[in-house]
């Protein structure tokens, strides 16, 4: 066991048994029950037949998680993977996620806002504002859900008008230049219509250093804004809510990290303070080019309940969501072209637009048959506009830079400096309609069946125009390895249609559906087993380099299937809550990156690379010992390999990953903390919290290759909080990262290209709140 874990354990370990001393108040704490809508309707979480975690705004809050990038904090079984752009993010559950650039393709774990399906993973990535809670659904999702959530579901909920009027004000300060605010005002406009209204602003400066041109700019950083609107009609017999948000990110991320040497040449060119090989401790880059990510979102939404009779309930969501994101990239991550070394800069947006409407009807479930169907109809547009230019020289006018032993290329010279560029313009439309239906059926009071089915019809098109590379300077012909002297079309003489132009159709129908047995012994145990099928659509490998007729062969579907045992209990008077579940998971037709040579180039090309398995458990125990004294602690065990992997899609040749570990699929993980508020008398209330993950090694890519290997980490962090006894007025001070343990998100070539997050170093911050009601 490393040794910032065993001093976290034996630190917690001190602090809980001092803490339990002190408390001498007689009464008992009960764990907090947690009404979730993971079935489509309200149930507390301990009924609920499915591994759901959920987690309260407030407790969101108080772990400083700010966007799905760290839920990971809180929920073990949920890792990040971290992209060069928000539009690359994607979120891996159980050890399962789709990893792409193709915007025709879709995440294999669903984000559902207010009861809106997100069409594309990067959206989900807005930050986290003003909610009522998260509840993480781990693994497929097919029936009630549906919509491409085959390895599981992350469903926000949002917090809404109240009956008095009521001021939440947040602000925050933190080490290193990173300020955030956040101000939500709620409350009854007329009978039985109430209101919130929530804007939050946030700032960084950012925890990586660019010192190009002999200046030290710090990127990695961002700029959020955004506000969101909420109507709330309750008349005891109907409710509706209206929502409108809107979103903006200026974010100058996220820069690739150098951290091994890239020879003599190089090493000098780049001119990082304490030299290169500095590992996943390098904080230092140079780059002429300052990676971004201009994000922008807005959507409405409506949804309504409404009574039909004295037994049913008719349920009505509609969703329109605009989204809008704008990369620009370094590629080469040097600051300046070389003779043998060229540059690049990646320059593209992504526009996405999508509608959705759901219709449920659901009886009372009070009785011993209860049941709920409906209909589902969405539509999703993406356009992606893309440039690649580059700088490339085989010789130079300029003579060798003493300084760094380096021949810079002549920019000014045309004849021997090449600017190859290449412009990519894609339009992928998804249509997806489905109807389903679930029913339980209360054999007795102890034991229960339960039994779903989803009929989906998917639709998938796409146009990719992109022509062959050319000169800047005058338009001839000019490529390099990662801009094609071919069009999209492809050539007529490998079966293409020789033109700069592919277009493609795909459409699919499938069943999903659940079959749960479940059973009540005594009150406060529950046990299930459970069997799931999972569904994702179709897709299409649309990219920049796209180029048929390889890329214009449509993907078939994503097929889980899914056995789960799982036990949710409650003793000690309910002071104590554990919580386990088992699994396995076999996913066919498993979307994913092939690799395979063209020429001396490595191609990645996104396909249905095989069958993959994840087997494992998760557990999560909470502990209330005394009153204002809370213990928790979870584990998450998911052994997620390759089963069967394909041939190679160019050559048939046979693949050397069966057997391997999935990228960003850690082993294990396990969390564990404790917070305590204590009554200080009449003037104060003291607030304690401590948390701490540790995190197994995983890797970057499919092959567990020791070159995209992330090694272990644990990360520590604590706070402390005072209030006046009404909590109106509350100051937290916190320390991020106590162990200051370095560690990487992803890790690529050996470390020479590696995205560090501000998490990887320590730092303290203070954050202060007003509540007024």
């Amino acid at each position: 066991m490393p040794a910032t874990t065993r001093l976290a354990l034996r630190t917690l370990a001190i602090t809980a048994s001092s803490l339990a001393l002190a408390h001498t108040a007689p009464a008992l704490a009960q764990v907090e029950e947690i009404v979730v809508t993971a079935q489509k309707v309200e149930e507390n979480a301990q009924d609920v037949p499915i591994a759901v975690t959920a987690v309260s705004g407030d407790r969101l809050d108080q772990a400083l998680v700010r966007s799905l990038e760290n839920i990971a904090t809180v929920v073990p079984s949920v890792n990040f993977r971290k992209g060069t752009t928000s539009a690359n993010n994607a979120v891996i559950m159980r050890g399962v996620g789709t990893i792409t650039f193709a915007i025709g393709a879709e995440p294999s774990v669903s984000t559902v806002v207010d009861g809106v399906v997100l069409s594309r993973s990067g959206q989900a990535f807005a930050d986290l504002l003003d909610l009522e809670r998260i509840e993480v659904l781990r693994g497929p999702q097919g029936t009630l859900f549906g919509k491409n959530a085959s390895a599981g579901l992350i469903n926000i909920v949002s917090k809404g008008g109240t009956d008095t009027l009521q001021v939440d004000a947040l602000a925050e300060a933190f080490e290193g230049s990173e300020y955030r605010a956040r101000v939500a005002v709620s409350g009854p406009l007329a009978e039985n219509l109430t209101a919130r209204v929530t804007g939050f602003y946030g700032t960084f400066d950012g925890n990586i250093t660019n010192i190009n041109g002999g200046k030290r700019n710090k990127v990695n950083g961002y700029e959020h804004y955004g506000a969101r609107g909420i109507l709330d009609y309750d008349n005891g017999s109907s409710t509706v809510r209206l929502i409108a948000d809107y979103f903006k990110a200026d974010d100058d991320c996220c820069a690739d990290v150098t951290g091994v040497s890239r020879g003599a040449v190089l090493d000098a060119e780049l001119g990082l303070p304490g030299g290169v090989a500095q590992g996943i401790n390098q904080r230092f880059v140079n780059h002429n080019t300052v990676t971004s990510t201009n994000d922008r979102q807005w959507s409405l939404t409506a949804n309504g309940d409404f009574a039909l009779g004295e037994s049913h309930m008719l349920s009505v969501i509609a969703g329109y969501r605009n989204w809008r994101n704008e990369e620009l990239r370094e590629a080469d991550f040097l600051p300046r072209a070389l003779v043998g070394f060229g540059q690049q800069i990646d320059n593209g947006v992504v526009r996405t637009e999508q509608i959705s409407l759901e219709t449920r009807i659901a009886s009372d479930q009070s009785k011993p048959f209860f049941y709920q169907f409906g209909a589902f109809a969405w539509q999703s547009k993406n356009k992606q506009d893309f440039i690649r230019r580059a700088v490339t020289c085989a010789s130079s006018t300029l003579p060798v830079d003493p300084r760094t032993g380096g021949r810079p290329c002549n920019l000014t010279d045309t004849v021997n400096t090449l600017f190859p560029f290449a412009i990519g313009d894609s339009d992928v439309t998804m249509n997806n309609y489905a109807v389903f239906g679930q029913a339980t059926y209360k054999l007795t009071e102890q034991l229960a069946l339960i039994g779903g089915l989803r009929y989906t019809w998917d639709e998938v098109s796409f146009t990719h125009t992109r022509a062959p590379g050319a000169n800047a300077t005058n338009g001839a012909p000019a490529s390099t390895g990662t801009i094609l002297a071919v069009g999209a079309g492809g050539l007529i003489a490998n079966g293409g249609n020789g033109t700069n132009t592919s277009r493609g159709t795909t459409d699919h129908s499938e069943l999903s559906g659940r079959a749960v047995i479940q059973y009540t012994p005594v009150e406060d145990v529950m046990v299930y087993g459970s069997y799931t099928r999972g569904y994702k659509g179709p897709a299409f490998n649309v990219f920049f380099n796209h180029v048929a007729p390889d890329n214009a062969v449509p993907l078939d579907p994503e097929i889980s299937d899914s056995f789960e045992i799982g036990l949710k209990s409650q003793f000690l008077d309910r002071r104590a809550q554990l919580n386990i579940a088992l699994f396995t998971v076999e996913y066919d037709g498993y979307q994913a990156n092939n690799f395979f040579l063209v020429g001396d180039q490595l191609i990645s090309n996104l396909t249905n690379a095989g069958t993959i398995k994840s087997e494992g458990f998760e557990a999560d125990l909470v502990v209330n010992p005394a009153p204002g004294f809370n213990l928790r602690a979870s584990a998450a065990y998911a052994d997620a390999r390759v089963k069967r992997f394909n041939p190679n899609p160019r050559t048939g040749a046979p693949d050397a990953r069966n057997g391997t570990v999935l990228p960003f699929a850690p082993e294990f993980v396990y969390t564990f903390g404790a917070d305590y508020t204590r009554d200080l008398g009449d003037w104060s209330v003291l607030y304690l919290n401590t948390d701490y993950r540790h995190t197994s090694q995983q890797f970057s890519d499919l092959g567990q290759a020791a070159a995209t290997r992330i090694a272990p980490y644990g990360m520590w962090n604590a706070a402390i909080g005072l209030s006046d006894p009404e909590d109106k007025y509350r100051v937290t001070f916190h320390v991020r990262n106590i162990a200051d343990e370095s560690y990487v998100v992803s890790s690529v070539q050996n470390k020479l290209r590696m995205q560090i997050p501000r998490d990887a170093d320590r730092y303290v911050g203070v954050t202060f709140r007003v509540r007024t009601n």
